[in-house]
């Protein structure tokens, strides 16, 4: 029997130990009294380590740091602060790489912290909001440690947890963390109709996070038979499963389903997502899998960039210097549209963020994605597709959706190298 925690003041101290490293669920999924218990009672545990996800909370904030070690795959959300502070080390690991990590060892977990769906009749307890890495590290942590939240939605996959599988449950009734909509912008709609007119009926998409993906998502509205094999399930995914546009008939894999690994969304996709059979999370071993994306025909995947260069490199990490993204899925996405039998590997964002250009010469940051894995580039100004192109031809190809303000300088940079 796991021991029941009190709602109001949980006594962590006799479950974790000094050292420990310590993940919880990301974003919506964070178990917020856990994850605030834990940072309340930092001095009287000893130094420990947060290793986190995409942080939708201020749970973990700079002045923590006198007691609390913090490490990332990504820089999103609140963890902009910790990054901008010197104080987050960023492990660059693909996504799809975590639940290996977890599972070998590599990135030992010691304690894990789930935000859980009460049970059903089976005795049942659903991860809920976020699957992804978390059913690798249930196997390998020392202590798993439960907040059983009467809102948090019932999620359907095959990841169950049972009560011999927790030392420790909180009970409580509180709506869970939601994502504010995504401020769309001119670009972002202009961007989306050219993806939308790419898409054929029947596809399966894979969308990424942010406001370009939504914007393709309410672009949207007119297709048929759209299947859904994503990272992330978010509002406009159930917005057109409600619709009746994403219905998965077409999918050889899955049929009738749209799988994700997390939902990423507001209280409208909480609601909708609750105990529909429709809609499953899966593990990333699973959701991220070359073989099973290459099995999916018509795979459209769709991401955002930082910025690209003339021939394609594309940098999704670092932004004026700060780490603002990851190194995500995006490559595995487009790796898997790219194998896929008329898939569509699509990197869009903005030509411009002010007066700077996003189509560069050279990029300023990592390369996320290679330039011999990358497939079309959208911006508001039109579609690169560089498949089958040699360099010369896709600087020409990328000069012509570049802002055209920057155009003729940044032909001249690329003349110099």
């Amino acid at each position: 029997m796991p021991v029941i925690l009190d709602p109001q003041s949980p006594d962590l101290c006799s479950l974790i130990r000094p050292g420990d490293r310590v993940l919880w669920g990301q974003a919506n999924a964070e178990p917020l009294p856990l994850t605030q218990a834990l940072m309340r009672q930092r001095h009287r545990i000893g130094r420990f380590e947060v290793m986190l996800g995409i942080a939708n909370s201020t749970t973990c904030t700079p002045e923590q740091a006198d007691c609390v070690s913090f490490s990332a795959y990504c820089g999103a959300g609140a963890n902009r602060d910790l990054a901008s502070a010197g104080l987050l080390d960023i492990l660059p690991c693909h996504y799809s790489e975590m639940a290996e990590r977890l599972a070998d060892g590599k990135l030992r977990i010691d304690v894990l912290m789930l935000q859980l769906a009460p049970p059903d009749s089976q005795g049942r307890y659903s991860l809920s909001l976020a699957c992804e890495y978390l059913p690798a590290a249930l196997k390998h942590a020392r202590v798993v440690i439960a907040e059983v939240n009467r809102q948090a939605p019932r999620t359907h996959g095959p990841h169950w947890l049972h009560e011999d599988d927790l030392h420790a449950v909180l009970f409580s009734d509180r709506a869970p963390l939601v994502n504010a909509a995504s401020r769309i912008r001119q670009a972002d709609e202009s961007i989306a109709q050219l993806i939308a007119a790419l898409v054929p009926d029947g596809a399966t998409l894979q969308i990424g996070i942010g406001a370009i993906p939504e914007a393709v998502l309410s672009a949207l509205g007119n297709h048929q038979d759209l299947g859904v094999h994503s990272g992330a399930l978010s509002d406009g995914i159930a917005r057109l499963m409600q619709r009746g546009v994403i219905t998965n008939r077409r999918k050889h894999r899955d049929r009738g389903i749209s799988v994700g690994g997390i939902l990423m969304g507001s209280q409208v996709l909480h609601d909708y997502a609750h105990d529909n059979p429709a809609i499953e999370l899966r593990a990333s071993q699973y959701t991220h899998d070359r073989d099973v994306l290459a099995s999916l025909d018509q795979l459209t995947a769709i991401n955002s960039a930082i910025e690209v260069d003339l021939t394609g490199q594309v940098n999704s990490e670092v932004a004026v210097g700060s780490y603002l993204g990851a190194v995500g899925g995006a490559l595995d996405f487009i790796r898997g549209a790219q194998r896929s039998r008329g898939g569509l590997p699509i990197i869009a964002l903005p030509a411009s963020a002010g007066a700077s250009s996003r189509i560069v010469s050279r990029l300023s940051g990592p390369t996320t994605i290679p330039r011999s894995d990358v497939g079309l580039i959208v911006t508001e100004y039109g579609v690169a597709d560089l498949r089958g192109l040699n360099l010369r031809q896709r600087v020409q190809a990328m000069l012509g959706i570049a802002a055209p303000q920057h155009r003729e300088r940044l032909e001249s940079e690329w003349a110099g190298f």
